[in-house]
Order: structure tokens, then C-alpha cells, then sequence
């Protein structure tokens, strides 16, 4: 059968990238080691991408929370295309703090400059972004324009905002910078690239104290990420007075590779990122800024943004975006920190067990600790049908701190399974924990409760012999109280005897398993006992008590075994 895509006319539809000529490119060999500037774009470049854009109340919202987070340079608008985008930059003006830039966004159209310089007027620190359109492509088939051309209004534009900005004397209580994108960079003749940069630089006169900002963008994703951090690097390298410049990053995601690409740039000498809260933006999206970020937390890099609650930035997101992170999006994504396989859930459990006392985070599957970002532990391990065993025994030891021997996470698993697959769906951790007291007679009710089930009621443990211990007690079973007596080498096989001499039925412990849980005065004992009991055929139980004392935690034990073997109509009393 032949594929959608196989096409004999493909090699003549499309063309491969062609590659830059940088024979001695030096960004492989680098590192990341510092966060860049970053830049949101998600009030201006996300907003226009939205099939219902924001609100003002919306955009207000969003703004005060990128301001909340760390962002110190946001776009938050393109002032001049209506009233309500030159009103909401008035807005952002009068409300930023002090350290934070609003920039905002125009064309190569001096009718369009003015107004969108005074939108910024007695901002305390602002940033003018102009653009125009440089690769070949959109030369000949949107605008109709030579490279000269081009590079003489981009010159014109940058003058007239020297002069309606900087160069004005009374604009001069406002910290002015300049930010200027060859648009389609990515598609653009790199030397005329830097030519044309070359002349808007001189046009606006930057200043090590000031630079000018250079934004390339990848305005489409035409090509695998180390082609676009080739092409940042031929850039910082033949431009002049580099300590004079900011380059910037604008990558879209239309290959899916806009992550990458951003990373190696930076590896290519660029200085600042700009993108989206998740990735939102035209087409396929601008580069994510959530996964960037929490991409150097997880390298011991400070971001210098607060992802701590990142439930309130999703929240923020998907009420004003209207669309919802997707559920395997990188960090942000519901499921991302959870696990379901039973393998992976073994792994992550027994990670926690060894998590290295020096505070340094290796946990199997876990990249990042949940609780970074805001979210419960109760949220990595999920339950349903496909899971093993680790996974509820790990949601028992933390709500119950109940730490399972093994021979019993296996034996509760199935229980968890079968449950799972009756209703079709995970189990939540509380509908575990439920299922766990439960099966193991632990709820209150039980305990409580003298009507189905044996419970005890008073013991004495005697030492009639040196190497002897009698037991005597009464326990509830059926609103009757039953006396019992039994003798043994301990409580428990004391207790085992007991039961025999009463009821004929044989008790054979094969495990024991006891820890503590609790501090101080709460301490308590858990206890883990399995237990076989042969009638026609061997029939292996696990049964669980918890109590102040662990002779009466291990007959609590017994008593869940018995009330196991008796519900399950393996034993008739």
C-alpha cells in the first residue's frame, strides 16, 4: 500500500534546508550555566493567536501575574491596531513596577510609530519593537520590495524612534530601549541579515550600558534546531560591536523543535529568549517558556522565575487563553509526574526509600520533584488496572505510613486490580486507602463493630513456665462474647493455639513483619503476619494490625486473617 506522503513529485515540491557555511562552529562545544533575558510575548504575539483573544480584565489578570512570577520585559501589546490595545499599554505603564520594561510592537510604518511611542509615554522603562519583513520570499511575494529598499525604511523607522524617544528632550524620565527583528530571519540571506542589522544599529546608537536588541526570529521553523543556532552564531560572530548588542530568540514551533532550537542558540551566543506560557502562539506556538525555564531548574540553573505554584499559572493560562495545557505537556501537564506502569512505579517508590540524605534529587522517572512546582506527592503514583505493586504500596506508605513487605504489596495488588477493573478507571488515593482498611479490617466501623467479625476485646498474656506464655482473652464474634485460652513459646503462637482449641481451625504464621510509625507518645506498632491455613488445599493470607502495643498489634493481625478466611467462606464458624 502506498503512503499519503510518497509522492514522485516531492523532490521538486520541496527542498532541504541549505546549510550554513560555518566550518569552525563553536557552540557544540558549550553549556548552558546561566538563565537568559526573557521576554513574554503571551499579552501580544500569544493574544493574536487566540480564536477569542483575552479580555482586558483577562489581559490585566495575566499581566499581574507575569509581574508576580519574575518576568522583568513583557510585550503586552501593538498599541497602534485599536483603542483597546493602546489602552491596556497605558494600563501595563501606569501599573508596572519600577524594574519591569514594557515593550510593545510595530511595523516599519512611520504613520504607526508615533502612536505607538505614545503609548509609552512616562513608562519608567520601555521598549520599542519594530519589525520588517527581510527574507526573499516575503520580498518578492508579500511586499514587492528590493533588499535596499528594505534596509532604507528600516533605517528611516529606527531614526524616527531615536527621535520621538531618546533624543527627545522630554522624554527623557523614561529608560528607553530598542528592539529591532529582521522578520524571517530564519529564511533570510544571513550576510544581508547582518547588513541590514549593521545599518540599524548605526541609525540608533546603542551603548554597552544600553544595547540595542536584535531579535532573529524563527518566524517559521524551516529547518532542524542546530541549523538555527548555526545561523545565531554566523550572526554574533560577523556583526560589529557584539558588547553593544542584545541578540534575542523568537523560535516558532512548526517542526516541533522550537524547545531545542532555543536552547542551542542560546549554546550560539544569544543573550534572551522570548516566547509563551506554555507555548501558545500562532500556528503551532511560540517557544515554551514554562519548559525552558524549569528545563535549567532541573540543571541547577536558577530561571529567576517562580514556577513554585504552577497549578495558579495554569490556572491563569487556561482561563485566558481558553485552551488547555495538554496533559503530557512538559512539567505543566496533569499527567507528566504520574505514573501508572508498575515497573515505574517500583522504581519511583524505591527512589524515595534511597533518596540521598545530602538533598540531592535522583529519583528514577522523576526529573524534577513534584513539590518544586507546587504539587502533592499523592499526585506521581497513580492506580489502576495496569499498575503493580509498588504503586499502592507507595500510596499506603504515604498516607498511612504504612511501609508493606513485599508478600503483601503483591497480595494487595490484586485486590487493587480486580477493583480497578470493575469500575473501569484508576483508583483515587483515598479510595485506596479505603480499600486497603478494609481489606485488612482496619477501618473504624470494623473495629468498632461486633456484629460479622471477630474482634478482641481483653487479653492477659501469663508465663506459667519459663519457656511458656498462656494466652487468655475473650474476643466478639456474631454479638457473642467468646472466651479463649492457649498456650505457646509468645502472643502469637499462644494466641494460634487458642483459636485451635476453640474452633478446630489451624493457623500457620510463615512471615512477621513489625516497624513503627508515629513520634513520641503517639508511637504505634504495625505488624504484618502471613499466615497459611490448609484444608484441602494450602490457602495463604496477610493479615494487618496496628496498636500502642505490639503483642496486641500482631493478635490484630491473626484476628484480620481470620476475618479474611471467614468472609471469604474458606472457614465456617
Amino acid at each position: 500500500m502506498v503512503g499519503m506522503c510518497c509522492n514522485s513529485n516531492i523532490t521538486r515540491k520541496y527542498k532541504p534546508f541549505p546549510p550554513v557555511n560555518l566550518p569552525n562552529r563553536q557552540w557544540p562545544s558549550k553549556t548552558l550555566n546561566k538563565c537568559p533575558r526573557w521576554l513574554s510575548t503571551d499579552l501580544r504575539d500569544g493574544n493574536q493567536s487566540l480564536p477569542d483573544p483575552m479580555t482586558v480584565e483577562e489581559k490585566k489578570e495575566y499581566f499581574n501575574k507575569l509581574v508576580q512570577i519574575g518576568y522583568k520585559e513583557i510585550e503586552v501589546a501593538f498599541p497602534s491596531a485599536s483603542q483597546v490595545d493602546f489602552d491596556f499599554t497605558r494600563f501595563a505603564v501606569e501599573t508596572a513596577p519600577e524594574d519591569v520594561s514594557i515593550q510593545v510592537l510595530a511595523p516599519c510604518r512611520p504613520e504607526l510609530i508615533t502612536r505607538t511611542v505614545e503609548s509609552l509615554k512616562d513608562a519608567k522603562r520601555a521598549t520599542v519593537h519594530l519589525y520588517i519583513a527581510t527574507s526573499e520570499l516575503f520580498r518578492d511575494v508579500v511586499f514587492g520590495v528590493s533588499q535596499e529598499e528594505v534596509l532604507e525604511k528600516a533605517v528611516e523607522c529606527t531614526k524616527l524612534v531615536r527621535s520621538l524617544t531618546k533624543d527627545d528632550p522630554n522624554q527623557q524620565g523614561t529608560y528607553w530601549a530598542y528592539e529591532f527583528s529582521p522578520e524571517t530571519f530564519s529564511d533570510t540571506d544571513l550576510d544581508y541579515a547582518v547588513r541590514v542589522c549593521e545599518a540599524v544599529k548605526e541609525a540608533w546608537g546603542p551603548s554597552e550600558e544600553n544595547p540595542i536588541i536584535f531579535n532573529l526570529p524563527a518566524t517559521v521553523e524551516m529547518a532542524m534546531p542546530n541549523v538555527y543556532a548555526d545561523q545565531i552564531e554566523y550572526f554574533c560572530t560577523h556583526i560589529s560591536e557584539r558588547e553593544k548588542i542584545c541578540i534575542s530568540l523568537h523560535p516558532h514551533n512548526d517542526r516541533g523543535s522550537a524547545i531545542a532550537a532555543a536552547e542551542l542558540a542560546q549554546l550560539a551566543g544569544a543573550d534572551r529568549v522570548e516566547g509563551c506560557l506554555f507555548g501558545n502562539g500562532e500556528r503551532t506556538g511560540n517557544v515554551d517558556l514554562v519548559t525552558l525555564g524549569l528545563n535549567l531548574y532541573t540543571q541547577g540553573i536558577d530561571p529567576k522565575i517562580d514556577f513554585s505554584d504552577l497549578a495558579s499559572i495554569i490556572d491563569i493560562v487556561e482561563r485566558c487563553n481558553k485552551i488547555p495545557i495538554h496533559p503530557r505537556a512538559p512539567y505543566g501537564g496533569s499527567l507528566v509526574v504520574c505514573a501508572f506502569s508498575g515497573s515505574h512505579q517500583d522504581a519511583i517508590k524505591k527512589g524515595f526509600q534511597k533518596q540521598n540524605k545530602n538533598g540531592e534529587w535522583r529519583i528514577p522517572y522523576l526529573p524534577l520533584d513534584p513539590a518544586d512546582v507546587g504539587r502533592t506527592y499523592e499526585a506521581v503514583i497513580r492506580v489502576n488496572s495496569q499498575s503493580g505493586k509498588g504503586g499502592a504500596a507507595w500510596i499506603i506508605l504515604r498516607s498511612l505510613e504504612l511501609d508493606l513487605p513485599r508478600g503483601l504489596q503483591v497480595a494487595f495488588s490484586k485486590v487493587v486490580q480486580s477493583r480497578a477493573e470493575i469500575l473501569g478507571r484508576e483508583l483515587k488515593s483515598q479510595e485506596l486507602v479505603d480499600l486497603f482498611e478494609t481489606e485488612y479490617y482496619l477501618s473504624d466501623d470494623i473495629k468498632s463493630s461486633n456484629v460479622e467479625y471477630f474482634n478482641l476485646i481483653d487479653y492477659t498474656i501469663t508465663n506459667p513456665t519459663k519457656d511458656t506464655r498462656k494466652f487468655s482473652g475473650i474476643i466478639s464474634f456474631k454479638e457473642n462474647n467468646i472466651e479463649l485460652e492457649g498456650t505457646g513459646n509468645g502472643p502469637i503462637s499462644s494466641f494460634c493455639n487458642a483459636i485451635k482449641n476453640k474452633f478446630g481451625i489451624t493457623l500457620e504464621v510463615a512471615n512477621y513483619h513489625e516497624h513503627s510509625i508515629g513520634k513520641g507518645s503517639n508511637t504505634k506498632a504495625a505488624t504484618y503476619i502471613q499466615v497459611n491455613y490448609t484444608d484441602d488445599e494450602k490457602i495463604t493470607r496477610w493479615g494487618v494490625g496496628i496498636h500502642e502495643d505490639v503483642s496486641q498489634a500482631s493478635i490484630q493481625s491473626l484476628l484480620s486473617v481470620l476475618n479474611n478466611l471467614y468472609e471469604q467462606k474458606v472457614i465456617k464458624i
